[in-house]
C-alpha cells in the first residue's frame, strides 16, 4: 500500500500549475471550417427532398453545443463513429453504391471505403484509450488501498457490478436497442461510476454497509474520490483546458455524419459530386489525425498528473490515522477464537493476520481454520486446518449463521503465540436489479 500519509488531495490551483507544463497545440482551422462547409452542404441537399424528422434532429444537435465534460464528449466521439460505420455498411448503401453501377459509382465506393477504414481504426484506438485510462484511475486508487482484504472486495463489488453493467447493455441490444439508445444508457452508467466513487469516499449508498471496513482506508483517498468529479472541483480545470479542442472534434464529427446521412439518403436523386466528397475525405482525415493526437496528448498528461499533493504544497493539512488490528497472547497449548455472524448470505467473511516476532528471533507459526455453525448447532468446515505465519482471505458466504475463525497454538508445548489480526463480516452490497428496458 502506498503512504498518503502527510498528503491532501490535490486542489484545483495546482492541477493548473501542473497543466501549465503540458500546453494542447491548437486545432488547423480547418477543423471549424470543414464542419461548418459540411452542414452547408447538408442544408443544400434539402432542396432534393425535404428533412426528415430524424435528420432534422441530427441537424439540430449538430448546431448545438457539445456537452462539458471530457468523458462524456469522448462517449459522443465513440457514439457517432459508430452511426457513420452503420451508415457506410455495404448492405445500408444506396443501391447504386451496392451495385457499382457505373464508374463513377465504383470511385465514390473506393472513397467511402476509405472514409471506413479509418473511422474503423479511431473507433479502435478511441476504446482502448478509454479502457486504459479507466482501469489507471481504478488501479491508482487501489495503490492506496489497504492491500488485504478490504482492496480484494472492492476489486470484487467492482468486477460484479461491471457485469450487470454489461448484462444490462446486452439486453437493451437484444431487445432492439439503437445505437444512440445503446450510448444513452454507456453514459448513465458511466455517471453511476461517478455517484459509487462518491458513495465510497463518502460511505454511502451501496457502500453504506461497508462503513466498518472501510474504516482504515486513507482519509485523504476517500476526499479525493468524493470531491474529484465536482462541478468546480479539479477536472474543471482540465475541462476549461482541453476541452475546447475536443468540442471542437465533436461538432466536425457530428458534421461529417449529418452529411452522410443526408447525402446518402438522396443518392438515387443527386450522386455525390467530386468537390464534396473531396471536403467530406479532408473533414475524415482532419478528424482521425487530431483525434489521434488529442487522445495520444491527454493520455500523457493523465496518466502523469498527481493524485495527492503535500499538505505544505496544498497549504492546508488533514491527516487522519485508523487502525482496527486487534493483538492477543496465545499461550502454549491454546486456541483463540472469534466468531462472526451473518445474516444473509453472499456476505464475506474477511481476515488479515500475522505473528508478531519473538524474542529469540525464531520463525513461528500457528494453525488456522474456519468452521460454520448452523443456527441448530451443526458445524461444517469451511477452511481446513493449516499453520501459518501470516495470511489474509476472505470467501462469499452461502448460509446465514455463525462462522467461527480458530487459531490454535495446542501444538505448542513451549512457545506462546503474539497474534495481530482483524476480522469483519461484511454484509452484501445490494444494487439496483438489471431491468429490460422498454422501447
Amino acid at each position: 500500500m502506498a503512504t498518503t500519509e502527510g498528503f491532501v488531495p490535490i486542489t484545483r490551483a495546482y492541477l493548473a500549475r501542473y497543466y501549465d507544463k503540458y500546453p494542447l497545440p491548437p486545432l488547423p482551422d480547418a477543423a471549424t471550417d470543414l464542419a461548418a462547409r459540411l452542414r452547408a452542404l447538408s442544408a443544400d441537399l434539402a432542396a432534393v427532398a425535404p428533412i426528415a424528422p430524424d435528420e432534422e434532429l441530427l441537424k439540430q444537435e449538430a448546431a448545438s453545443i457539445p456537452a462539458h465534460k471530457i468523458d462524456e464528449n469522448l462517449w459522443k466521439n465513440r457514439e457517432q463513429m459508430e452511426e457513420i460505420l452503420f451508415l457506410l455498411n455495404t448492405s445500408r448503401r444506396p443501391v447504386a453504391l451496392q451495385q457499382k453501377s457505373t464508374p463513377e459509382d465504383s470511385e465514390i465506393v473506393s472513397k467511402l471505403d476509405d472514409i471506413e477504414a479509418k473511422l474503423k481504426d479511431m473507433l479502435k484506438k478511441l476504446e482502448q484509450f478509454q479502457l486504459k485510462n479507466a482501469d489507471n484511475v481504478f488501479n491508482t486508487v487501489m495503490t492506496y488501498m489497504p492491500q488485504d482484504f478490504r482492496g480484494t472486495l472492492i476489486r470484487q463489488q467492482r468486477e460484479r457490478s461491471e457485469r450487470n453493467k454489461q448484462a444490462e447493455v446486452d439486453s437493451l441490444v437484444s431487445a432492439g436497442g439503437s445505437i444512440r439508445d445503446r450510448y444513452a444508457l454507456l453514459w448513465k452508467q458511466q455517471m453511476e461510476r461517478r455517484v459509487q466513487l462518491a458513495q465510497l469516499g463518502s460511505a454511502t449508498g451501496v457502500y453504506k454497509t461497508l462503513v466498518r471496513y472501510l474504516v482504515g482506508v486513507p482519509q485523504v483517498l476517500l476526499d479525493f474520490i468524493r470531491q474529484i468529479n465536482d462541478n468546480n472541483g479539479p477536472m474543471e480545470e482540465q475541462r476549461e483546458r482541453y476541452g475546447p479542442t475536443l468540442y471542437t472534434l465533436t461538432k466536425l464529427v457530428l458534421a461529417i455524419r449529418l452529411y452522410l446521412h443526408v447525402s446518402l439518403a438522396r443518392y438515387e436523386q443527386r450522386k455525390l459530386e467530386e468537390d464534396d466528397i473531396a471536403v467530406l475525405q479532408q473533414a475524415v482525415t482532419i478528424y482521425t489525425e487530431e483525434f489521434v493526437k488529442f487522445t495520444e496528448f491527454i493520455g500523457e498528461v493523465f496518466v502523469n498528473a498527481p493524485f495527492f499533493i503535500s499538505a505544505e504544497d496544498a497549504g492546508a493539512a488533514d491527516a487522519r490515522k485508523s487502525d482496527e488490528y486487534k493483538e492477543t497472547i496465545i499461550p502454549a497449548g491454546k486456541t483463540h477464537e472469534v466468531i462472526l455472524s451473518v445474516e444473509a448470505v453472499n456476505s464475506y467473511i474477511a481476515w488479515d493476520f500475522s505473528l508478531q516476532q519473538g524474542a529469540l528471533n525464531m520463525v513461528l507459526d500457528i494453525g488456522f481454520h474456519v468452521e460454520y455453525i448452523s443456527h441448530s448447532g451443526e458445524k461444517t468446515l469451511i477452511l481446513p486446518y493449516r499453520r501459518y505465519e501470516a495470511d489474509q482471505g476472505n470467501f462469499c458466504t452461502v448460509s446465514a449463521g455463525s462462522y467461527k475463525l480458530v487459531w490454535d497454538n495446542s501444538y505448542s508445548s513451549f512457545f506462546k503465540k503474539s497474534l495481530r489480526y482483524k476480522v469483519d463480516a461484511v454484509p452484501p452490497v445490494v444494487e439496483p436489479a438489471v431491468m429490460r428496458p422498454v422501447l
